[in-house]
C-alpha cells in the first residue's frame, strides 16, 4: 500500500499540532499559495465540474509554477484543465505527477482536452475511481480513518484500476471494498461568503467541499465576499466549512471564473469553448504556439487574478451575472 499526500498517522498528527484558533487569516492570494502549496504536494480541488472551481488560486499558482503535483478531486473541469494546460504549455515550469479523479471535463462544453492529451502521451498516472468512491475517500479523511468500507467498487472496474481492498466482512462475511482515505497536502475551495477567521458558507451543491477541507493539512479559501464574523454566525447551520479547517481567506470576486458560482454569476461558456479549443488541436499533433500565447498574457503577462478580469470585456462578466439572475428567477 502507498500513500498520496499525507498518511493517516501523519494527516492525524499535523491535525493535533495544527494552531485551532479563532485569528484573522486574511492574506493575499500569492502569500497564500506561496505559504501552503509545495513541489510534490498532493492538491485537492474543490466545487463540482465548473461550479465554483478555485480558479483564481490555480492561476496563482501556475504564476509561481509547480512540480510534480497529484491532483485529487471529485469531478472537476476549468481547474485542472488550466493546470495541465500549462504543464503542455511550460513543462519546464509547471509538472502534474498523478491524478486521482472520478470525472474530468465539462459537461455540455466537451471532454477535457487536456486529459486526452496527457494520457494518451502516458504524461500522467492516472488512479480511476467514481464520484462515489473520491467522496468516501475525502470523507474517511475528515474522519480520521485510514479507509472507509463501500459496496462501489465491487459492481465494475474500479477494483481493478485503484488500490481498493476487497476483503470479507467480520460481520457478514459477504466481500466489501476498503477504500483508501485522501489526505491532500492542500486544500483549494471556492465559496460564496467568508468571514476573516475562514467560516465559510457555500450555495449551491456542497460538492464535498467541507470533506476536502477537513481532509487536508491546509486550505486556502477563496470568496466571492468576505463578510464579517456576525453575519456568519447569525445563522451557524449556514456555515458549511468550519474555521479550524481553513489556514488562508482571500476575497476575489469572480474566482471561479469562467466557471459558475451561485448566485453570483453563471458559466462563461465561450470562454471554456475558447480554451478547449487550444488544446484540442494539439491532440492531433497541432502547435502549442496558441497555448503558449494565451498564458503569456492571460497569466503569465498578470500580477494577479483582478488584472487578468480586467483583461475580459466587461460585457462578458456581466452577461455571466445575469444569467445566474435569470436562473435564480426561474428557480424562485
Amino acid at each position: 500500500m502507498f500513500w498520496t499526500g499525507l498518511t493517516p498517522d501523519e494527516a492525524r498528527e499535523a491535525l493535533v499540532n495544527k494552531d485551532k484558533s479563532m485569528r484573522d487569516k486574511r492574506m493575499t492570494l500569492k502569500e497564500a499559495v506561496s505559504k501552503f502549496v509545495k513541489d510534490g504536494d498532493n492538491v485537492g480541488i474543490g466545487g463540482f465540474v465548473n461550479v465554483r472551481q478555485p480558479i483564481a488560486t490555480i492561476h496563482e499558482m501556475i504564476r509561481q509554477g509547480y512540480k510534480d503535483l497529484t491532483l485529487s478531486w471529485q469531478s472537476a473541469g476549468m481547474g485542472p484543465e488550466l493546470l495541465a494546460g500549462a504543464m503542455i504549455a511550460r513543462p519546464d515550469h509547471c509538472s502534474i505527477k498523478r491524478i486521482e479523479l472520478a470525472y474530468w471535463g465539462h459537461e455540455a462544453y466537451g471532454l477535457s482536452s487536456a486529459w486526452r492529451y496527457l494520457a494518451e502521451r502516458n504524461m500522467v498516472e492516472i488512479e480511476d475511481w467514481s464520484n462515489y468512491n473520491m467522496s468516501a475517500r475525502f470523507k474517511a479523511g475528515a474522519m480520521g480513518l485510514p479507509f472507509i468500507p463501500s459496496r462501489g467498487p465491487l459492481g465494475g472496474d474500479i477494483k481493478n484500476t485503484s488500490r481498493t481492498k476487497i476483503i470479507d466482512c467480520p460481520f457478514t462475511q459477504r466481500p466489501i471494498a476498503l477504500l483508501p482515505a485522501s489526505h491532500p497536502n492542500v486544500a483549494l475551495i471556492h465559496v460564496q461568503a467568508a468571514d476573516m477567521y475562514g467560516n465559510s458558507i457555500i450555495r449551491g451543491s456542497d460538492a464535498t467541499c467541507a470533506e476536502i477541507a477537513m481532509a487536508a493539512k491546509h486550505t486556502i479559501i477563496t470568496c466571492e465576499q468576505l463578510v464579517s464574523h456576525d453575519l456568519i454566525t447569525s445563522a451557524p447551520k449556514d456555515v458549511g466549512i468550519p474555521f479550524p479547517a481553513v489556514d488562508a481567506v482571500v476575497e476575489v470576486p469572480y474566482g471561479a471564473f469562467p466557471g459558475a458560482c451561485r448566485r453570483h454569476y453563471y458559466f462563461g461558456g465561450d470562454d471554456i469553448r475558447s480554451f478547449l479549443g487550444l488544446i484540442a488541436p494539439m491532440c492531433k499533433g497541432g502547435s502549442a504556439d496558441a497555448l503558449k500565447a494565451w498564458f503569456d498574457e492571460y497569466v503569465f503577462g498578470v500580477a494577479s487574478f483582478e488584472e487578468y478580469l480586467a483583461k475580459l470585456p466587461l460585457k462578458r462578466l456581466m452577461d455571466a451575472r445575469a444569467g445566474e439572475s435569470c436562473a435564480i428567477e426561474r428557480l424562485a
